[in-house]
């Protein structure tokens, strides 16, 4: 039997790539995004007593009522922006659920879904599948600025999605205040949706605010935020996110998401709402990170490689311009096979693979981990 493939030009990802080779060679593997040590022992027990107690039946189709009472009261704390517990907040298999949900939910044949490049991997198959355009907007190293007057230029009638990411994987900055307001200005009086994506929320450095875009009244109205436990709490293989959305588009949204998914692990809901209820779980993160990053680039201070602090997220780019000019992804295989060290191209996530000659190192990783890494990259 033959078939046409609905994502032709889709072939192996570039994270099962580089942790292949990792494995093969043994090497030090930063390229993924998982932390290499234990989520909290409080909440891996509260996920025991959950499963011991009966929490083992299919949770509600919207999540945990709970844990979605929990995650309201986040919002109020950390934004003083509010989210109805049964209406506006669904919990989701992991953020890339929440976003392929949200995806089909709206885009339609030849709709148009603005993207920001670099951009994380799953966003472009999602509108694909569904039949959408990507009109991609290339941003540039080493500081990844919006050109909001290209964005004007993309927005058209057919637009029907525009995708953001802050804190931003894979570059690691952050978006502004002024940037969701140049947001907000474009897309007000349109129907235009736009989907949030903001996983690393509670990683950001330096004492910067997280702009979310539940701030911004109007852009609040129409958009979508799409989070992640695994990325806040260290235990990325639960595979536990939710999103938030006002309720008309909240209830497009779970039209869709209770025939593909219905509902998510029932005992780990239950321990993340418990677990919610000392808001430190979640306040310690930009500090417990800051360390890891000054504590890498200090490291590393002396190598060849140049970098721009990492102002959000768990990982860092590093510029190699000075030590070679080869293609950032043969670069990245020749790291991991000669030298033992694995990383991410940020090539791979550009408009025809733009080679700025950066590499991603994710530092989510014990100290010792990160020691290790940083007498490699001395060397080279």
């Amino acid at each position: 039997m033959q078939h046409q493939s609905k994502l032709p030009n889709v072939g192996t990802t570039i994270f099962t790539v580089m942790s292949a080779l990792a494995n093969e060679y043994k090497a030090l593997n930063l390229s993924q995004g998982f932390p290499n040590y234990p989520s909290s022992q409080k909440l891996n027990d509260l996920v025991a007593n959950a499963i011991n107690t009966g929490y083992n039946q299919y949770a509600p189709m919207a999540g945990n009522l709970e844990l979605r009472l929990a995650i309201a009261n986040k919002y109020q704390l950390l934004y003083k922006s509010t989210y109805h517990p049964e209406k506006e907040i669904t919990v989701t298999a992991g953020a890339t659920q929440a976003i392929y949900t949200i995806i089909s939910a709206f885009v339609r044949a030849n709709d148009e879904v603005i993207i920001f490049k670099p951009a994380y991997d799953c966003y472009e198959p999602a509108v694909e599948l569904n039949g959408g355009k990507t009109i991609p907007i290339q941003l540039s190293a080493p500081n990844y600025k919006v050109d909001w007057n290209e964005v004007a230029h993309k927005i058209s009638a057919k637009t029907k999605l525009i995708i953001i990411n802050s804190p931003h994987n894979p570059s690691g900055t952050i978006w502004s205040e002024a940037d969701l307001l140049q947001l907000q200005k474009l897309t007000q009086n349109t129907n235009i949706i736009v989907l949030s994506d903001e996983v690393y929320e509670h990683i950001v450095f330096d004492g910067e605010p997280h702009h979310s875009a539940c701030l911004f009244a109007d852009l609040k109205k129409r958009s979508f935020i799409a989070a992640s436990f695994g990325k806040t709490f260290h235990n990325t293989g639960w595979k536990i996110g939710y999103c938030c959305a006002p309720e008309p588009l909240m209830q497009e949204f779970r039209k869709v998401h209770q025939f593909n998914v219905f509902s998510v692990n029932h005992p780990t809901q239950k321990a993340i709402a418990d677990y919610m209820q000392d808001p430190d779980t979640y306040l310690g993160l930009n500090l417990f990170f800051q360390k890891k990053r000054d504590l890498f680039l200090q490291l590393i201070s002396e190598s060849r490689f140049r970098f721009t602090p990492s102002k959000g997220t768990y990982f860092q780019v590093l510029d190699y311009s000075e030590i070679t000019d080869e293609y950032e992804v043969d670069f990245a295989k020749r790291l991991t096979k000669e030298f033992k060290i694995a990383s991410i191209p940020l090539s791979v996530f550009n408009t025809n693979g733009k080679d700025d000659k950066v590499l991603r190192f994710c530092f989510a990783k014990t100290d010792q981990t990160l020691i290790k890494a940083a007498e490699i990259l001395n060397k080279i």
